[in-house]
């Protein structure tokens, strides 16, 4: 898995065992991290916004990040001791650059609504032939197809391993974007992205510290909330549209933030990275207590749950509420995402749908992903 956050690639080498009542064990037995590399960081990072010749150079970031994607499998095997043989699938997300879902394209033929586009750089034949392993990849667009946002994917994930019979579970994986899941004691399941999480404040402590991210949320503790400031980023309409919804770095980027840090401009820098910690904050608080607020526990994970400010922040704004990390239900925050993906492809192999109507607005549950043989 490499996220919207850009910090380079999670690994893991999933375990999949399935019982006789048809549920699912699901063992992480190693993980590895590859960073990404500066230049390549900002490659990846221009390509969310609309450039010259970004069809070539997306093409050969795909090819690159194929190459990573082996080299990490690799390492996975060489580190458990496991032959290729012994895989079923490589499942491989991609790296989002756009995500414009049910968009434009409405008016091409009359009676027949928008699709839009999700676009995540990958080459899954490249990394089938370099690894000598299936391959799942493009898990978004048979949602799109169906009518659905395409994302969030983690939700039913998310049930399978956090969900407790007849009680309220609340999981929220805070990457560069923060999505939130909701399953109900009965079962059902509601989920959507609330908005930023660490891509803004990511993008201001490396402008401004040459750090890739505040570790601990150091940098932002130091630093004082600007009201005027967080009252404008928690306007931004998306934050108080209604469910389904999933959004990414073409809404929340750094013009996005330009725009609104214009009469701020004088601002301490640590001032206004404590301001972009509280909006991640506040917005996942508000959409909690919105949709979850029954449940006594809030499950993080994705790096924001390693922000120990941020998590903070968080606990202050729930109150009453345990938040707490991925890490206390089995599995750690830097694994969930990647394992995410490794279920999606198992249940993409096995033929089993992995969608959810109620998460993504589509017309229905659709089998994920398309399968590249070795």
């Amino acid at each position: 898995m490499s996220g919207t956050s850009l910090d380079g690639i999670d690994g893991v080498l999933v375990r999949i065992d399935r019982s006789h009542t048809c549920s699912v064990q699901l063992h992480v037995e190693q993980h590895a991290f590859t960073p990404f590399e500066n230049t390549f960081r900002q490659t990846l990072m221009a390509l969310n916004t609309p450039g010259e010749n970004e069809l070539h150079k997306a093409a050969l970031a795909g090819n690159h990040l194929a190459r990573l994607y082996a080299q990490i499998c690799t390492r996975l095997l060489d580190q458990a001791g496991y032959a290729t043989s012994q895989v079923v699938a490589i499942g491989a997300h991609g790296q989002t650059v756009r995500h414009r879902p049910l968009e434009f394209d409405a008016d091409l033929i009359v009676g027949h609504p928008a699709v839009g586009y999700t676009l995540q750089l990958n080459n899954p034949a490249l990394l089938a032939e370099l690894s000598g392993i299936d391959v799942v990849a493009d898990f978004r667009a048979r949602d799109l197809a169906a009518g659905g946002q395409g994302a969030p994917l983690v939700p039913a994930f998310h049930q399978e391993v956090f969900g407790a019979a007849g009680q309220t579970v609340a999981a929220l994986n805070i990457g560069g974007i923060s999505n939130l899941s909701v399953i109900q004691a009965d079962g059902f399941v509601t989920g959507f992205d609330c908005g930023p999480g660490n891509a803004l404040m990511d993008f201001w402590c490396q402008q401004h510290t040459g750090q890739s991210f505040d570790r601990g949320g150091q940098w932002a503790a130091s630093g004082q909330v600007i009201p005027a400031l967080l009252g404008a980023l928690l306007a931004e309409p998306y934050l108080h549209a209604p469910a389904p919804k999933s959004t990414g770095r073409d809404l929340f980027n750094p013009t996005w933030l330009a725009t609104h840090l214009g009469p701020h401009s004088d601002a301490a820098p640590a001032d206004v990275q404590a301001t972009l910690c509280d909006y991640t904050a506040q917005v996942c608080a508000q959409d909690f207590l919105r949709y979850a607020a029954q449940a006594g526990e809030l499950i993080v994970c994705g790096g924001g749950a390693l922000n120990l400010f941020l998590m903070q922040r968080l606990a202050a704004l729930v109150p009453g509420v345990l938040v707490s990390s991925s890490e206390a239900h089995g599995l750690p925050p830097l694994q969930v995402e990647a394992a995410a993906f490794a279920w999606l492809a198992y249940k993409a192999v096995h033929r089993e749908t992995a969608s959810l109507k109620s998460v993504t607005g589509a017309q229905g549950a659709r089998v994920l992903g398309a399968i590249y043989p070795r």
